[in-house]
């Protein structure tokens, strides 16, 4: 079979190599598993931004039909990722900063930066800007589940939370306890 760019049933554009029976396995060659590892951490924040996708599991490689499925698996050559393989992929989006472990002090979750805090908390703010919520407390449920879709809808509170530390720190939002968990006042900036 000759490789090929397909689209899954998502609308999602796979690259070629992912018609690659290589590229389903660790390599033995250093250049060669280095460029297979920028391949999948490229493939993997892709497809997490395309489908809005936060967290990646180590059980993921071996769930069929689940949510990371069309990457993770390519039937047409009959291949999927070890687990072993995909951990040791997140250990190395870990190390470039683009996830975090979650919750941490486990190896077997990610939570992934498809858009790094910093832009998440510059997202944040514009949001706050754009729909007049400056100088209004707000909890992270009002944020991570707004009535009307947002491009904060579903984003894990961990990340809301990293995001409001950054605008924090530069005095663009303050956390606030509030009666049912913690809130959050955003501020000019």
């Amino acid at each position: 079979m000759a490789l090929s760019t397909h689209t899954t049933p998502s609308g999602f554009l796979l690259p070629s190599i992912h018609s690659a029976p290589p590229f389903f396995t660790e390599q033995p060659n250093q250049n060669t598993q280095a460029h297979l590892t920028e391949q999948w951490i490229r493939l993997i924040l892709t497809y997490a931004r395309h489908k809005r996708l936060f967290v990646l599991r180590v059980d993921d490689a071996e769930v069929p039909g689940g949510d990371w499925d069309e990457i993770l698996r390519n039937e047409r050559i009959n291949r999927r990722i070890p687990p072993s393989y995909l951990s040791s992929l997140m250990a190395s989006m870990i190390a470039k900063n683009l996830a975090v472990y979650e919750p941490s002090k486990q190896t077997r979750a990610v939570l992934l930066y498809w858009r790094l805090p910093e832009e998440w908390a510059d997202v944040l703010h514009s949001w706050a800007t754009a729909t007049g919520q400056l100088n209004t407390i707000l909890t992270f449920y009002e944020i991570s589940d707004p009535p009307i879709p947002s491009p904060l809808s579903g984003i894990p509170i961990p990340l809301l939370r990293r995001a409001i530390t950054i605008l924090s720190r530069s005095n663009r939002a303050q956390i606030i306890g509030v009666a049912d968990g913690e809130g959050v006042r955003f501020f000019i900036g």
